[in-house]
Protein backbone atom coordinates (compact mmCIF):
# COMPACT_ATOMS: atom_id res chain seq x y z
CA UNK A 1 0.00 0.00 0.00
CA UNK A 2 0.94 2.99 -1.05
CA UNK A 3 2.41 5.56 1.43
CA UNK A 4 -0.27 8.24 0.08
CA UNK A 5 -2.98 5.23 1.20
CA UNK A 6 -2.05 5.17 4.92
CA UNK A 7 -1.90 8.78 5.57
CA UNK A 8 -4.90 10.69 7.15
CA UNK A 9 -6.33 13.48 5.46
CA UNK A 10 -5.66 16.72 6.77
CA UNK A 11 -7.72 17.99 9.79
CA UNK A 12 -9.10 21.35 11.34
CA UNK A 13 -6.50 22.90 14.39
CA UNK A 14 -8.54 22.37 17.11
CA UNK A 15 -8.14 25.56 18.42
CA UNK A 16 -7.39 26.35 22.24
CA UNK A 17 -10.65 28.20 23.84
CA UNK A 18 -12.99 26.53 21.82
CA UNK A 19 -14.84 23.22 22.17
CA UNK A 20 -15.74 20.68 19.95
CA UNK A 21 -19.14 18.91 20.14
CA UNK A 22 -18.83 15.55 19.11
CA UNK A 23 -20.66 12.19 18.33
CA UNK A 24 -19.20 9.06 19.29
CA UNK A 25 -20.83 7.04 17.99
CA UNK A 26 -23.33 4.01 19.59
CA UNK A 27 -20.50 1.99 21.10
CA UNK A 28 -18.25 0.27 18.76
CA UNK A 29 -14.36 2.45 18.60
CA UNK A 30 -14.52 1.37 14.84
CA UNK A 31 -16.98 3.64 14.37
CA UNK A 32 -15.72 6.85 15.30
CA UNK A 33 -15.32 9.33 12.43
CA UNK A 34 -11.90 10.41 11.42
CA UNK A 35 -12.88 13.74 12.84
CA UNK A 36 -13.58 12.43 16.32
CA UNK A 37 -10.59 9.92 16.65
CA UNK A 38 -8.50 13.57 16.24
CA UNK A 39 -10.31 15.61 18.61
CA UNK A 40 -9.92 12.71 20.99
CA UNK A 41 -6.29 12.84 20.52
CA UNK A 42 -6.26 16.99 20.43
CA UNK A 43 -8.07 17.96 23.45
CA UNK A 44 -6.99 19.05 27.05
CA UNK A 45 -10.32 18.51 28.57
CA UNK A 46 -13.08 15.38 27.41
CA UNK A 47 -16.21 16.03 29.21
CA UNK A 48 -17.96 12.97 27.95
CA UNK A 49 -21.60 11.22 28.41
CA UNK A 50 -22.90 8.33 30.34
CA UNK A 51 -22.77 6.12 27.06
CA UNK A 52 -19.39 6.69 25.63
CA UNK A 53 -17.85 3.68 26.62
CA UNK A 54 -13.76 2.76 27.72
CA UNK A 55 -12.84 1.70 24.46
CA UNK A 56 -13.22 4.99 23.18
CA UNK A 57 -11.81 7.24 26.17
CA UNK A 58 -8.72 4.96 25.96
CA UNK A 59 -8.43 6.89 22.91
CA UNK A 60 -7.61 10.02 24.18
CA UNK A 61 -4.45 11.82 24.49
CA UNK A 62 -1.50 11.62 26.89
CA UNK A 63 -2.55 14.54 29.53
CA UNK A 64 -5.98 14.55 28.86
CA UNK A 65 -8.17 15.44 31.43
CA UNK A 66 -11.95 13.13 31.36
CA UNK A 67 -14.88 14.87 33.01
CA UNK A 68 -17.50 12.48 33.37
CA UNK A 69 -20.70 14.04 32.80
CA UNK A 70 -23.25 11.32 31.80
CA UNK A 71 -27.77 11.59 32.02
CA UNK A 72 -28.98 8.37 32.60
CA UNK A 73 -32.94 8.41 32.79
CA UNK A 74 -33.82 7.58 36.99
CA UNK A 75 -30.20 7.67 37.95
CA UNK A 76 -28.31 10.77 39.21
CA UNK A 77 -27.17 12.47 37.12
CA UNK A 78 -25.06 15.94 36.18
CA UNK A 79 -27.65 18.87 35.27
CA UNK A 80 -27.66 20.14 31.99
CA UNK A 81 -26.92 23.76 33.24
CA UNK A 82 -23.72 22.47 35.53
CA UNK A 83 -22.42 20.68 32.30
CA UNK A 84 -22.81 23.39 29.64
CA UNK A 85 -21.57 25.95 32.61
CA UNK A 86 -18.60 23.60 32.80
CA UNK A 87 -17.63 23.67 29.21
CA UNK A 88 -17.93 26.95 28.60
CA UNK A 89 -15.46 27.70 32.00
CA UNK A 90 -12.82 25.39 30.15
CA UNK A 91 -13.31 27.27 26.83
CA UNK A 92 -12.62 30.29 28.51
CA UNK A 93 -9.90 29.17 30.51
CA UNK A 94 -8.00 28.37 27.02
CA UNK A 95 -8.10 24.99 27.18
CA UNK A 96 -9.54 22.91 24.02
CA UNK A 97 -13.08 21.20 25.30
CA UNK A 98 -14.15 17.76 23.48
CA UNK A 99 -17.98 17.50 24.50
CA UNK A 100 -17.91 14.01 23.35
CA UNK A 101 -21.44 12.37 23.31
CA UNK A 102 -23.21 8.58 22.39
CA UNK A 103 -24.19 7.96 19.23
CA UNK A 104 -25.25 11.77 17.42
CA UNK A 105 -25.28 14.73 19.27
CA UNK A 106 -28.34 15.73 17.52
CA UNK A 107 -30.26 12.89 17.66
CA UNK A 108 -32.58 13.46 21.19
CA UNK A 109 -28.81 14.02 22.53
CA UNK A 110 -29.28 17.53 23.73
CA UNK A 111 -26.05 18.69 21.33
CA UNK A 112 -28.71 21.45 19.94
CA UNK A 113 -29.20 22.68 23.64
CA UNK A 114 -25.68 23.05 24.38
CA UNK A 115 -24.21 24.47 20.89
CA UNK A 116 -27.08 26.97 21.64
CA UNK A 117 -25.57 28.04 25.04
CA UNK A 118 -21.63 28.29 23.43
CA UNK A 119 -22.76 30.68 20.86
CA UNK A 120 -25.20 32.52 23.57
CA UNK A 121 -21.63 32.73 25.62
CA UNK A 122 -19.25 33.83 22.62
CA UNK A 123 -17.33 30.31 22.55
CA UNK A 124 -16.63 29.31 19.50
CA UNK A 125 -17.42 26.09 18.50
CA UNK A 126 -17.11 22.67 16.20
CA UNK A 127 -19.91 20.72 15.25
CA UNK A 128 -18.85 16.57 14.67
CA UNK A 129 -22.00 14.66 14.02
CA UNK A 130 -21.43 10.69 14.95
CA UNK A 131 -23.40 7.27 13.51
CA UNK A 132 -26.69 7.36 15.45
CA UNK A 133 -28.09 4.08 17.08
CA UNK A 134 -30.77 3.41 15.17
CA UNK A 135 -28.71 3.38 12.06
CA UNK A 136 -25.45 1.36 13.49
CA UNK A 137 -27.74 -0.93 15.60
CA UNK A 138 -29.92 -1.83 13.04
CA UNK A 139 -27.61 -2.48 10.96
CA UNK A 140 -25.59 -4.38 13.34
CA UNK A 141 -28.57 -6.38 13.80
CA UNK A 142 -28.91 -7.09 10.42
CA UNK A 143 -31.35 -5.38 9.48
CA UNK A 144 -31.51 -2.29 7.06
CA UNK A 145 -33.29 0.98 8.37
CA UNK A 146 -34.72 1.50 4.58
CA UNK A 147 -35.60 -1.31 1.63
CA UNK A 148 -36.82 0.34 -1.40
CA UNK A 149 -39.31 -2.92 -1.19
CA UNK A 150 -40.28 -1.93 2.19
CA UNK A 151 -40.83 1.54 3.20
CA UNK A 152 -39.68 5.03 1.75
CA UNK A 153 -39.93 6.65 4.71
CA UNK A 154 -38.36 6.40 8.67
CA UNK A 155 -40.12 8.22 11.71
CA UNK A 156 -37.28 8.90 14.48
CA UNK A 157 -39.34 9.11 18.02
CA UNK A 158 -38.21 10.02 21.47
CA UNK A 159 -39.60 7.63 24.18
CA UNK A 160 -40.25 10.54 26.78
CA UNK A 161 -40.73 14.25 27.34
CA UNK A 162 -38.41 16.86 28.65
CA UNK A 163 -39.79 16.38 32.34
CA UNK A 164 -39.14 12.28 31.80
CA UNK A 165 -43.31 11.23 31.21
CA UNK A 166 -44.40 9.38 27.85
CA UNK A 167 -44.95 11.58 24.49
CA UNK A 168 -47.79 12.80 24.83
CA UNK A 169 -48.11 15.37 21.93
CA UNK A 170 -47.93 13.43 19.53
CA UNK A 171 -50.44 12.36 16.45
CA UNK A 172 -50.45 8.43 16.99
CA UNK A 173 -52.99 8.58 14.41
CA UNK A 174 -50.26 9.75 12.11
CA UNK A 175 -47.78 7.64 13.18
CA UNK A 176 -49.62 4.68 12.81
CA UNK A 177 -51.01 5.04 9.57
CA UNK A 178 -48.03 7.43 8.01
CA UNK A 179 -45.13 5.96 8.99
CA UNK A 180 -44.05 2.14 7.96
CA UNK A 181 -41.18 1.97 10.14
CA UNK A 182 -40.68 3.68 13.53
CA UNK A 183 -37.71 4.27 15.37
CA UNK A 184 -38.22 4.90 19.33
CA UNK A 185 -35.35 6.20 21.35
CA UNK A 186 -35.05 6.22 25.10
CA UNK A 187 -38.70 4.15 24.87
CA UNK A 188 -38.35 1.11 27.66
CA UNK A 189 -40.03 2.82 30.17
CA UNK A 190 -43.13 3.53 28.97
CA UNK A 191 -42.65 0.91 26.02
CA UNK A 192 -46.56 -0.32 26.38
CA UNK A 193 -47.87 2.92 26.94
CA UNK A 194 -46.80 3.66 23.76
CA UNK A 195 -47.49 0.03 22.14
CA UNK A 196 -50.44 1.15 23.21
CA UNK A 197 -51.27 4.21 21.73
CA UNK A 198 -50.11 3.04 18.53
CA UNK A 199 -52.37 -0.18 18.37
CA UNK A 200 -55.20 2.41 19.57
CA UNK A 201 -54.56 4.67 16.46
CA UNK A 202 -55.28 1.42 13.76
CA UNK A 203 -51.22 -0.29 13.85
CA UNK A 204 -51.80 -3.92 13.64
CA UNK A 205 -50.33 -5.49 17.16
CA UNK A 206 -48.69 -8.50 15.25
CA UNK A 207 -46.57 -5.61 13.70
CA UNK A 208 -43.00 -6.96 13.67
CA UNK A 209 -41.05 -5.38 16.66
CA UNK A 210 -37.08 -5.67 17.14
CA UNK A 211 -35.75 -4.12 20.51
CA UNK A 212 -31.57 -4.10 20.62
CA UNK A 213 -29.93 -3.32 23.90
CA UNK A 214 -26.37 -1.83 23.89
CA UNK A 215 -25.99 -1.56 20.45
CA UNK A 216 -22.60 -2.22 18.63
CA UNK A 217 -20.65 -3.57 21.79
CA UNK A 218 -19.57 -6.89 23.23
CA UNK A 219 -22.73 -6.68 25.19
CA UNK A 220 -25.67 -5.96 22.43
CA UNK A 221 -28.84 -8.00 23.21
CA UNK A 222 -31.82 -8.59 20.13
CA UNK A 223 -35.00 -9.51 20.70
CA UNK A 224 -37.03 -10.31 17.95
CA UNK A 225 -41.31 -9.91 18.77
CA UNK A 226 -44.33 -8.07 17.97
CA UNK A 227 -45.83 -4.83 19.09
CA UNK A 228 -48.58 -6.07 21.23
CA UNK A 229 -46.01 -8.09 23.03
CA UNK A 230 -43.04 -5.96 23.06
CA UNK A 231 -43.04 -4.54 26.34
CA UNK A 232 -43.59 -8.28 28.32
CA UNK A 233 -40.89 -9.59 25.99
CA UNK A 234 -38.45 -6.85 26.81
CA UNK A 235 -38.71 -7.22 30.58
CA UNK A 236 -38.25 -11.08 30.08
CA UNK A 237 -35.08 -11.05 27.98
CA UNK A 238 -33.97 -8.66 30.67
CA UNK A 239 -33.23 -5.82 27.86
CA UNK A 240 -31.87 -2.81 29.49
CA UNK A 241 -31.25 0.97 28.40
CA UNK A 242 -29.59 2.45 26.54
CA UNK A 243 -32.40 0.64 24.01
CA UNK A 244 -33.49 1.27 20.31
CA UNK A 245 -37.06 -0.76 19.10
CA UNK A 246 -37.77 -0.52 15.90
CA UNK A 247 -41.08 -0.69 14.92
CA UNK A 248 -41.98 -1.93 10.87
CA UNK A 249 -42.26 -4.80 8.47
CA UNK A 250 -38.73 -4.03 7.49
CA UNK A 251 -37.79 -5.96 10.82
CA UNK A 252 -38.21 -9.19 8.87
CA UNK A 253 -35.46 -8.65 6.92
CA UNK A 254 -33.06 -9.65 9.71
CA UNK A 255 -33.49 -13.57 8.93
CA UNK A 256 -31.75 -13.01 5.12
CA UNK A 257 -29.08 -10.43 7.01
CA UNK A 258 -28.62 -11.68 9.93
CA UNK A 259 -24.56 -11.92 10.95
CA UNK A 260 -25.03 -14.61 13.22
CA UNK A 261 -26.67 -16.99 11.03
CA UNK A 262 -24.65 -19.37 8.82
CA UNK A 263 -24.56 -18.74 5.20
CA UNK A 264 -27.37 -21.46 4.06
CA UNK A 265 -29.58 -20.10 6.55
CA UNK A 266 -29.01 -16.61 4.72
CA UNK A 267 -29.96 -17.37 1.49
CA UNK A 268 -33.19 -19.94 2.69
CA UNK A 269 -34.29 -16.49 3.73
CA UNK A 270 -33.25 -14.79 0.80
CA UNK A 271 -35.73 -17.04 -1.26
CA UNK A 272 -38.33 -16.63 1.58
CA UNK A 273 -38.50 -13.08 1.09
CA UNK A 274 -38.34 -12.54 -2.72
CA UNK A 275 -41.53 -15.30 -2.06
CA UNK A 276 -43.19 -12.81 -0.55
CA UNK A 277 -42.71 -10.18 -2.58
CA UNK A 278 -43.80 -12.28 -5.87
CA UNK A 279 -46.89 -12.91 -3.97
CA UNK A 280 -47.68 -9.95 -2.66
Amino acid sequence: MSESNTRFPEMPVFEPGSVWLVGAGPGDPGLLSLLAFHALSQADDIVYDALVGDGILALAGTGAVLHHAGKRGGKPSAKQADITEKLIDLANSGRKVLRLKGGDPFVFGRGGEEALALAAAGVPFRLVPGITAAVAGLAYAGIPITDRYVNSAVTFITGHEAGGGPPEGLDWPALASGAPVLILYMALKHLAWMAERLIGAGLDPDTPVVLISKATTEDQKIVETHLSAAAADAAAAGIEAPAIVAIGDVVELRAALDPSATPQARARAVLEVRRKRDAG
